[in-house]
């Protein structure tokens, strides 16, 4: 093979020049990396191997790396590395632990160099020193970064980043000896080569895996990440304290991030899944892409700008096994397809809503925002090519505000914290939810979950307790009410009647059980003088007690036994004449008591046998045997209802109630949204422990399985700082109790609180103390914890 020209020259003697083009791989790629002068790229992967040369308009392959009739796993590459001083020499990160380097110069067909196999599992990257030739560093799954001298036969120095794995390492730019280094645990280093016994700084820089990490190539504090958060950050190194300067939100799990050359704040990107495009980010405006190439058809694994002073053509591999040169000129702008209004709500209810300036600069009627005039653009461009710039915009915003009190969510959490959704019969369930929307003065849903009770529960066993006044009643069928206590006459005053001293009458009239119940309480009209109230008609259970719904008296038995049918059910009425009067016995007691005008007398006035027949009537509106499925059509209606109001706290807690009585009638993507929705409302109130009670007692299967994932969780011991196993708190290599308190030095039972930068921790109580006073770790290793 004939060896590759030096380029000495960054741009001046050869431009660079080409067109968005694709090659088909034998197998998919996992990374590429480009040679100096930005002629040929490697693409490596399990089943592949191969260097191509770019030409004008197309990939032309030069040399098959995987040589052998039986190769070994040394040629299965989780990443690869063409080292940018030495043309000939490229390195390769195997996925049995080895670190292979590659000379293509050697005349035969077996390039490869050197093997080192220190590592005890995959590793996950390698990387060349920028400026020194025979300097190698590698990062593995072991939790092990180790530095390689080519002239040597082993490494020269092993770095352990006491966490799992390491994801990615990476020389600085700028300062010979440092090099940064990210962790599963989400946690990024920074080394000095010639400190391999512990790192320079540590910082926590996303909640899950950080999967990359890159330098800036132009400024030298800058180190961008990206993790498993689906976000990107940019950090500042030059501060005491690492600080997040910038961080973009993306759509899926960031596997690859690269700054773009010769532009400050542009950077590209690829996922690690669901998420085939690569992006080319301005972190200034993080939140639309500021270029987007959507060529590949699945997952990108490697991205590399071609040339190092070349931002206008980008190189990547990926797992539909094509290969892509991509002119940035040919990418799409999703500004372009940017909706110019938005619309969105507040925290309290407010309404923001943005539009272009000058369909709204004619409303007279718009107020200045005392949040300050921001219809313009925050930066400004001197240059205004579209190409390298965002289009410039010019939007006027418009905010509404609503009043504090009439949106509020207290009733939310209130109500989320107090229900009762298992434990206790179903009765006192729906009577104890009742009881609380009551309280929260929300009558409509207080009056649903009565009726639920109403509709669900055995009319047979419809008891509230031992004590309750219906229990010593027998079985009684459940029935409504319709109790008039007092009449209006159509007149419009209201004549009473008034029984003589010492007269006492109960009429109650039972039937058997189950048939129709006529009850007669005249207790009632013995009021004292000049009484008067409006007639009350109630219904069921939605505005009584239990007592009311069965108009029955036992207050006096012996009466009640003494009492006996009259022959006739009704009697006869009197014969109707044109001018009909009150019976003469009434108007004769009425005109005698010195409390009844004359007008009052002359009265029309029921008799007794009518005015017992309306007073007080219950018969049941159904047969006590009907099935509980019957209501089933009305409840789904409900509960669709309540959904489309908005309320899923209540859909989802009489789905949990209900149960197998209503969960067939509701189709199961249906309940997994109303779930979804209820569970993220209730984590974005904080309310956890009602959340996952929510998700335990869901009947959705998609549910329940949503506390049993991500629940993983990797400790380090706090004395040898290696990671613990799962079979308890006692470390397998120091033999030491890895939960004791850093403040107390007792061990911990209970609650433990674990720093994930330094492994120390301890109670609960004890940590937030001390935290309190100090920022240090109180086990005094000169670590700064935090709490949130």
């Amino acid at each position: 093979m004939e060896k590759m020209s030096r380029v000495t020259t960054a741009l001046g003697s050869s431009a660079i020049s080409g067109r968005t083009m694709f090659c088909h791989l034998d197998a998919p790629a996992n990374a590429i990396s480009v040679c100096r002068d930005a002629t040929q790229v490697v693409v490596a992967g399990r089943n592949i191997f191969k260097i191509y040369a770019l030409e004008e308009d197309q990939f032309v392959e030069k040399l098959n790396l995987r040589v052998g009739r039986k190769p070994s796993l040394n040629f299965s590459c989780a990443d690869v590395m063409w080292h940018q001083m030495e043309e000939n020499l490229l390195a390769t990160a195997a996925t049995n632990g080895a670190v292979v380097t590659w000379n293509l110069g050697k005349p035969s067909r077996n390039k490869q160099d050197q093997l080192f196999t220190e590592h005890k599992r995959t590793v996950n990257k390698v990387c060349f020193h920028p400026t020194e030739v025979y300097m190698l560093l590698s990062g593995s799954q072991d939790g092990f970064m180790k530095c390689f001298d080519l002239r040597k036969k082993e490494s020269v120095s092993t770095f352990s980043g006491q966490s799992e794995s390491v994801r990615d390492v990476q020389f600085s730019m700028k300062d010979y000896f440092t090099f940064a280094a990210s962790f599963e645990n989400g946690n990024v280093q920074l080394w000095d080569i010639r400190r391999p016994d512990r790192y320079e700084r540590m910082f926590t820089a996303h909640t899950g895996p950080v999967f990359c990490c890159d330098w800036h190539p132009d400024d030298r504090g800058w180190l961008a990440t990206g993790g498993r958060d689906k976000m990107v950050k940019v950090w500042d190194m030059t501060t005491t304290r690492a600080k997040e300067i910038y961080c973009v939100q993306t759509i899926a799990s960031v596997a690859r991030v690269k700054w773009r050359p010769e532009k400050k704040f542009h950077l590209a990107t690829c996922s690690m899944m669901v998420d085939h495009n690569i992006y080319v980010w301005d972190v200034r405006r993080p939140f639309i892409p500021f270029a987007t190439f959507e060529e590949h058809k699945d997952v990108t694994t490697g991205i590399v700008w071609r040339h190092q002073h070349d931002p206008h053509f980008l190189l990547s591999g990926s797992k539909d096994s094509t290969l892509y040169q991509h002119m940035f000129k040919d990418a799409t702008r999703p500004v372009d397809k940017a909706n110019p209004e938005g619309l969105c709500f507040g925290l309290f209810g407010d309404l923001a809503f943005a539009a272009k300036e000058s369909l709204i600069s004619s409303d007279s009627n718009r107020k200045p925002y005392p949040g300050g005039d921001r219809r313009y653009p925050i930066f400004f461009f001197k240059k205004p090519d579209r190409t390298e710039h965002f289009a410039h915009v010019s939007s006027a915003l418009s905010v509404f505000e609503t009043d504090l009190d009439s949106n509020r969510m207290d009733w939310f959490v209130k109500t989320a914290q107090l229900y009762l959704l298992c434990g206790k019969p179903f009765a006192e369930l729906c009577d104890h939810n009742a009881k609380v929307a009551q309280e929260l003065k929300r009558p409509q849903v207080s009056t649903t979950w009565t009726m639920l009770r109403i509709m669900f529960s055995d009319p047979a066993n419809l008891t509230t307790g031992p004590n309750h006044p219906l229990s010593k009643l027998g079985t009684l069928p459940l029935m409504n009410s319709f109790n008039m206590k007092e009449m209006n006459s159509g007149m419009g005053t209201e004549s009473r009647l008034e029984r003589s001293k010492g007269e006492s009458r109960q009429d109650n009239i039972h039937l058997e059980p189950g048939n129709s119940l006529i009850s007669i309480n005249n207790e009632d009209n013995e009021e004292t003088e000049g009484s008067e109230g409006q007639a009350e008609y109630m219904f069921g259970d939605a505005e009584l007690d239990d007592d009311d719904l069965y108009s029955m008296e036992h207050d006096n038995q012996t009466e009640e036994q003494e009492y006996t049918l009259p022959q006739e059910a009704f009697q006869l009425r009197h014969e109707i004449m044109d001018n009909p009067s009150a019976p003469e016995h009434l108007q004769q007691d009425k005109a005698d008591s010195p409390h009844v005008s004359g007008n009052e007398a002359e009265v029309t006035c029921l008799t007794p046998i009518e005015s017992f027949s309306l007073i007080s009537i219950s018969q049941p509106l159904f047969s006590p045997h009907l099935p509980a499925s019957f209501f089933c059509p009305i409840v789904r209606e409900m509960l669709s209802y309540y959904a489309e109001q908005g309320d899923v706290q209540m859909a989802v807690s009489v789905l949990i109630v209900l149960g197998e009585r209503i969960r067939k009638e509701i189709d199961d993507l249906t309940q997994e949204h109303w779930y979804m929705s209820y569970i993220d409302l209730l984590q974005r109130f904080e309310l956890w422990n009602v959340s996952n009670e929510v998700i335990k007692l869901s009947t959705c299967s998609a549910i329940t399985c949503l506390n049993q994932t991500s629940t993983t969780l990797h400790i380090n011991c706090s004395n040898c700082k290696r990671p613990m196993s799962n079979r308890g708190w006692i470390c397998d290599r120091c033999h030491q109790c890895a939960s004791v308190c850093a403040v107390c030095h007792h061990v911990v039972k209970g609650l433990f609180v674990w720093c994930q930068g330094c492994s120390h921790g301890g109670h609960l109580e004890h940590i937030m103390n001390w935290l309190k006073s100090s920022a240090h770790c109180p086990a005094g290793c000169g670590h700064l914890c935090e709490y949130t």
